[in-house]
């Protein structure tokens, strides 16, 4: 996530248009919480707004020249009057929060505002929201605190409530797609796992994973097993998936490709083929469409759904899969 302030009006121009007005009025809230889901810039989002409290030359006003002793110690992580906590483990603990309230006894070192970043703030423990919660009962002046989080509904509600909620929208799939390919991934990869999370970074992880390219290659080449292959070449395919998609995560993974393939014979059927999964593989999927019925298609993501919440409550993975693939090829699955 770019620390730029027009990356972040471009991917959340409500939040930037609320946080510019807040400076500009000279308004600025004691307690923030800034909601939604990952990769969406919380974090480097609360980090500019603390830029743009500390800078030396803020533009405009507002924005934070990013190239002064404040700007650059922010960058760094290193500036003695803004305090980021995270996680100790699974939790945010009590001593955390107890350590940060006597930081904050003192007076602010190097400027006239304190800032305090607690990223996963739904994390907390009981006895560290409750501290929490005093300290915000009783803000000092020119102190500003950002909660991250993921699940605002796992903070407490007395915490809430004393906050200014900001809520961060994922990114369009379509152009999560387009950043991918300005950083070079190739198309097909970045069309597909642009369909699997709206998280840059981790598409970016994923797009350029070994792993992950034999999984796309394994899950297509099982569909067209499906198609005309016999039992044997079933059996086949088979092995191959389960010596690759050998952890639950995994075969979830699997079948949410298998999902994203029947979308895009959607997509076809409907004549709406701008932003397919698998683009490279068009004609083969043109081909599939024309026989198939929409009760047909309905037919096939309801047994790979089922097949996703059986997986869910620990059904065995082999035999979920050796089902699923017996229910596609038979009957009415596949014409």
């Amino acid at each position: 996530m770019s620390n730029s302030w027009k990356e972040a009006e471009e991917r959340q121009p409500v939040v930037m248009r609320m946080i510019e007005n807040s400076l500009l009025r000279d308004r600025v809230a004691h307690a923030y919480l800034f909601e939604g889901d990952p990769g969406t810039g919380k974090k480097a989002t609360a980090l500019l707004f603390a830029k743009s409290l500390f800078c030396l030359q803020p533009e405009e006003q507002t924005k934070p020249c990013n190239s002064c002793i404040n700007c650059r110690r922010i960058e760094h992580g290193n500036h003695p009057d803004l305090h980021l906590i995270e996680p100790d483990g699974l939790s945010i603990k009590k001593e955390q929060i107890q350590f940060l309230q006597q930081e904050f006894k003192k007076t602010a070192v190097e400027s006239s505002w304190k800032v305090y970043i607690i990223n996963q703030a739904d994390k907390m423990t009981a006895s560290a929201a409750n501290s929490l919660l005093k300290f915000l009962e009783e803000p000092s002046a020119n102190t500003v605190a950002f909660l991250l989080t993921e699940q605002m509904n796992r903070v407490l509600p007395t915490i809430l409530s004393r906050c200014q909620q900001l809520t961060f929208k994922p990114m369009d799939s379509n152009e999560l797609k387009q950043r991918l390919i300005e950083r070079e991934i190739s198309i097909p990869m970045a069309s597909v796992v642009s369909k699997l999370t709206n998280h840059q970074e981790e598409a970016i992880e994923w797009a350029k994973d070994e792993w992950f390219a034999q999984a796309r290659s394994i899950v297509l080449k099982l569909y067209e097993g499906l198609k005309g292959g016999g039992l044997s070449a079933i059996v086949s395919l088979s092995e191959d998936f389960h010596s690759h998609f050998k952890e639950k995560q995994q075969v979830s993974l699997a079948l949410d490709l298998f999902v994203l393939i029947h979308r895009d014979l959607l997509s076809i059927m409907t004549d709406e083929q701008d932003s397919l999964a698998f683009p490279d593989r068009l004609a083969m999927l043109q081909q599939d469409a024309l026989p198939l019925s929409a009760e047909q298609l309905a037919e096939r993501m309801a047994f790979i759904l089922e097949a996703k919440r059986k997986l869910n409550s620990n059904m065995n993975q082999q035999l979920l899969m050796e089902q699923l693939l017996l229910k596609l090829q038979g009957g009415h699955a596949f014409v």
